[in-house]
C-alpha cells in the first residue's frame, strides 16, 4: 500500500471513530430503524438526480447496499439504542475484519493460511472474553447485535469487492459509494414502520426543529458528509484498489479513536476485562487479515520496480479480482497499474 494510501486509511480510522460519537447522539433523538433510513435517504435522493450511476452489475450494487448500509446499521443502531456502549460498539463491529477475511476466502477465491485461521480463532475468544463480562454486567443481546452488524459489513465489502472485479478500474469509487445509499432508504424506513410506528421517526423529526434538537441535526450532517460520503468513499477506493486482506487491518485501529473520544466525551470507562478482550481481538483480527497479504507464495519478480510493496500489492489484487470474476461467471477485467 502506497504512503498515500496509508494516510487515506488514517483518515478513515478518525472520521469513522468518531462517527460512533454521532450516532449516540441521532439516537438520543430518532428511533434506529428510522435513523438508519434517514442518513442513507439524505444522500440518496440527490445521488438519484445528479450523480451517473457507475457501470457496475445491480447484483453487486445491491449486495454492497444490503450489507454496508442496511444489515449493518440496523444491527448496530439497534444494539447502541438497546444499551451497547458507544466505544465497546465501535471494537466489536470489528469483527468484520475476520469476517471479510473468510467471506474473501469463500467468495472470492483469496487464499486462506492456517495462521490466518489461527487470528480469527484469537479473535473469536476475545468476543467471548468480551461477552462473558458483558453477561455478569449487562444484557448479551446488543453485543450479539454488534457482531451481526460486523457480519453484515464484510458482505458489504465482498459486494464492493465483486462490483470492481466486474467492472474494471474504470468504475469511479465515490459514485459506487454514493449509489450504494439508494438502496437502504425504502427497506429501513419500511423497518421503521412495521416495528417502530409509522409516524414515530417523522415525529420526532418534526420535533427537532427547536433549541435543545440541533444535536440530532449535527448529528445527521456528521454521519451523512464526514462518516458516509468521506469515509465510506475512501474506502471503497482502498478496497476497489488492494486486497481484502490488506485494507481489514485498518479497520482495527478505529476503536482506539471510538474507546477514547467515548471516555473523553461520555465518560464512559471500559471494564479491566473488556479491555483484555478488546486486546485479544485486535490482536487476533490483526493476525488473520494482515498474513493474507503474503498468502500463496511469491512470484520472482520481473524487475526491481516489481519487487516493491506496492508493486507485489496490486498483483495480488489483480489475482484476487480475477478469481472472483471468474468465480461468478464475470469477465475479469486487466488491473490498472
Amino acid at each position: 500500500m502506497t504512503n498515500r494510501d496509508r494516510l487515506l486509511g488514517l483518515a478513515v480510522v478518525v472520521l469513522w471513530g468518531l462517527n460512533f460519537l454521532a450516532i449516540h447522539v441521532g439516537l438520543e433523538h430518532f428511533p434506529p430503524f428510522f435513523f438508519a433510513g434517514l442518513r442513507f435517504a439524505v444522500i440518496a435522493i440527490p445521488v438519484l438526480i445528479f450523480v451517473p450511476r457507475p457501470q457496475v452489475p445491480w447484483r453487486w450494487l445491491l449486495l454492497y447496499g444490503v450489507g454496508f448500509g442496511i444489515l449493518q446499521f440496523a444491527f448496530l443502531f439497534t444494539a447502541m439504542r438497546e444499551g451497547m456502549p458507544t466505544g465497546l460498539s465501535s471494537l466489536v463491529l470489528q469483527a468484520s475484519a475476520p469476517f471479510t477475511v473468510l467471506l474473501g476466502a469463500l467468495f472470492l477465491r483469496e487464499r486462506l493460511r492456517g495462521i490466518q485461521l489461527a487470528g480469527i480463532a484469537v479473535a473469536m475468544a476475545g468476543m467471548g472474553v468480551i461477552g462473558w463480562d458483558r453477561a455478569h454486567h449487562a444484557a448479551l443481546l446488543p453485543l450479539l447485535l454488534t457482531i451481526l452488524g460486523g457480519l453484515g459489513w464484510a458482505f458489504g465489502n465482498i459486494g464492493s469487492r465483486l462490483a470492481a472485479a466486474e467492472s474494471g478500474p474504470g468504475v469511479n469509487p465515490l459514485h459506487l459509494t454514493l449509489w450504494m445509499a439508494v438502496v437502504p432508504p425504502l427497506p429501513m424506513f419500511a423497518l421503521s414502520a412495521l416495528t417502530e410506528g409509522s409516524t414515530t421517526g417523522w415525529r420526532d423529526l418534526t420535533s427537532s426543529f427547536s433549541v435543545h434538537g440541533w444535536p440530532a441535526y449535527a448529528a445527521l450532517a456528521y454521519i451523512v458528509l464526514l462518516g458516509t460520503i468521506a469515509g465510506s468513499g475512501l474506502w471503497t477506493y482502498l478496497m476497489s484498489r488492494y486486497a481484502a486482506g490488506t485494507v481489514a487491518p485498518l479497520s482495527l485501529m478505529v476503536p482506539v479513536v471510538g474507546i477514547a473520544a467515548s471516555w473523553m466525551f461520555l465518560h464512559e470507562v471500559p471494564s479491566v476485562l473488556s479491555l483484555v478482550g478488546a486486546v485479544i481481538v485486535i490482536a487476533g483480527a490483526f493476525t488473520a487479515t494482515a498474513a493474507g497479504r503474503r498468502s500463496g507464495g511469491t512470484t520472482a519478480p520481473a524487475s526491481r520496480e516489481d519487487a516493491t510493496p506496492e508493486a507485489a500489492e496490486i498483483r495480488e489484487h489483480g489475482e484476487s479480482s480475477a478469481n472472483a470474476a471468474r468465480a461468478f461467471g464475470a469477465r475479469p477485467q486487466p488491473v490498472e497499474v
